[in-house]
């Protein structure tokens, strides 16, 4: 789960990280209201979504006056920006976060997120703050220092000492880059994150050490020990198709291809994506039923695949174990027939009860084609996608 930057502040400082005065505002007028309220010169006007590169879109302004805060603020809310993480279909900015001006010396990067290579969290620093981390780390990768975080032990004195002085921190900065790399390290850990970020970290003029920016995602299968969190979800900001699927308890992620999977178990599920594409198609989705599907789950996944406008063909690989395949197969029916299926529907059916899922399959009256190979299926999925016959 993601959360908005202002979100990510609050949390922050609930943890003992220093962050700058501001204000959530949803409308010109609340954003005036908010620079008059936080009493400085100078404020920042910074719009709210789930992606990075704002400022390079135009979401973020210096500002002067209560004046200036309101038609900045005009100009960004309802404003589409499209960043190199919201894809192209950018995001729509619902809420800006009015921030007092910050006097800043240095900016760093710093976070932490799980390093699958060391199998543990890790916490990455660097002295090039305010840059895209992915473009200083193919281009200058030496500039990234990085600490292993054991499990168990967290984030240990000498490490954090370690890192502040390679971000070339001395006195009073170094002391208080230290209390800020061992804070964030504990958010971490304590709410299951799976990255906690802030870039930029910055250095002020009095050797203060703030996180202007924040950025903070959550382990879902970690959020049942956090239910506190889930008031920082925004619906609006994912998709609705994988908003639809959290509400069934399936895995959906939407991708950018045109035929829709609907499969049993994550491996599964992989193998039939690379199938697909093996045979020159592209999936429009990740969809895992799970193991123990029930009827209900797999017609709720039929229809979150029907209403993606971009899918052109379906392709429902089941290997029926503890989910029978004549369950599969009834809600596959069950679905089509409720939704009126309009696109070719390729079935593979192999397990537990395979002839009786057939015999729902065969005796149903759709216009489907069945597969008795994972092979054929993509075959088959593929051509009907293109326009031929499934």
């Amino acid at each position: 789960m993601k959360i908005h930057e202002y979100q990510a502040k609050e949390v922050l400082a609930r943890f003992g990280v220093p962050v700058p005065s501001g204000k959530i505002a949803e409308t010109p007028e609340e954003a005036k209201a908010a620079f008059e309220a936080l009493g400085k010169p100078l404020a920042v006007v910074k719009a709210q979504i789930h992606a990075g590169g704002r400022g390079k879109a135009g979401g973020v302004k210096l500002v002067r006056s209560a004046d200036e805060a309101y038609e900045a603020a005009k100009e960004i809310l309802g404003k589409v920006l499209v960043t190199h993480q919201t894809g192209p279909g950018g995001k729509k900015v619902e809420k800006v976060w009015v921030e007092e001006g910050s006097d800043i010396a240095r900016e760093l990067y710093v976070a932490v997120t799980v390093d699958r290579k060391r199998q543990c969290a890790v916490m990455m620093a660097s002295q090039e703050g305010g840059m895209e981390i992915e473009e200083v780390a193919a281009k200058t990768p030496e500039k990234i220092y990085y600490e292993p975080i054991l499990p168990g032990f967290g984030l240990q004195p000498y490490q954090a000492r370690e890192l502040a002085f390679k971000l070339g921190l001395s006195g009073a900065a170094f002391k208080n880059g230290i209390k800020v790399l061992t804070k964030l390290s504990q958010c971490f850990t304590a709410l299951d994150c799976s990255i906690a970020e802030i870039n930029p970290l910055v250095v002020t003029g009095d050797e203060q050490v703030i996180a202007l920016d924040g950025k903070m995602n959550f382990d879902g299968n970690g959020l049942f020990r956090h239910p506190e969190l889930m008031e920082y979800r925004d619906l609006s900001e994912e998709d609705p198709k994988e908003v639809e699927a959290s509400k069934y308890g399936l895995n959906y992620i939407a991708l950018d291809g045109n035929i829709g999977c609907m499969v049993n178990g994550a491996g599964l599920a992989m193998a039939t994506m690379d199938i697909i594409k093996a045979h020159g198609g592209m999936p429009a989705n990740f969809l895992d039923v799970g193991g123990s599907a029930t009827k209900e789950q797999v017609a709720g996944a039929f229809k979150i695949l029907i209403s993606d406008p971009h899918v052109q063909a379906i392709l429902v690989n089941i290997f029926g174990g503890i989910a029978k395949c004549d369950v599969i197969a009834q809600g596959v029916v069950d679905a089509a027939k409720e939704v009126s299926l309009d696109r070719p529907l390729v079935v593979r059916l192999e397990g537990t009860n395979v002839e009786k899922g057939r015999a729902i399959l065969e005796e149903s009256g759709l216009a489907l084609a069945t597969a008795k190979s994972l092979d054929e299926a993509a075959e088959k999925a593929v051509a009907a996608a293109k326009g031929g016959a499934a």
